[in-house]
């Protein structure tokens, strides 16, 4: 099984980390910024997590993701895999993802860990 490192970021905050795989949510999904209620909540909000976790397609892109941790893994070459996953601020659809994709990497046996990089900072006004 693999080590895996899960970075959530935001791209309005700074350049995605380095990553083997790189997830961008910004244009696919819903962002709950937008719904005034969630807007100054996190992934570490119950509410957050239903609308990004409900959100069609989401779970998919968890799945697939999975399964190129997979690929990545059984590779020549060992070594850690690290997968950076952003939305627009950091604060909602990526680090829902990161910890949904944690959980199912887990549950298949591999080691992971996970930083969300810019889901302290303040929401991004725009």
């Amino acid at each position: 099984m693999a080590v895996v490192e899960i970075v959530s970021f935001g791209y309005l905050h700074a350049a995605p980390p380095v990553a083997h795989l790189t997830i961008d949510l910004r244009h696919h999904f819903r962002d709950p910024h937008v719904s005034p209620e969630l807007r100054y909540m996190t992934a570490d909000d119950e509410p957050v997590r239903t609308a990004v976790l409900n959100t069609p397609g989401i779970t998919d892109l968890v799945e697939a993701t999975a399964t190129a941790v997979t690929a990545f893994a059984s590779g020549p070459s060992a070594g850690t895999v690290t997968i950076a996953d952003g939305c627009a601020g950091g604060r909602h659809r990526a680090p829902t993802f990161a910890r949904a994709l944690a959980e199912r990497l887990s549950a298949a046996g591999h080691s992971v860990s996970v930083s969300h990089r810019d889901m302290a900072k303040a929401v991004v006004q725009r």
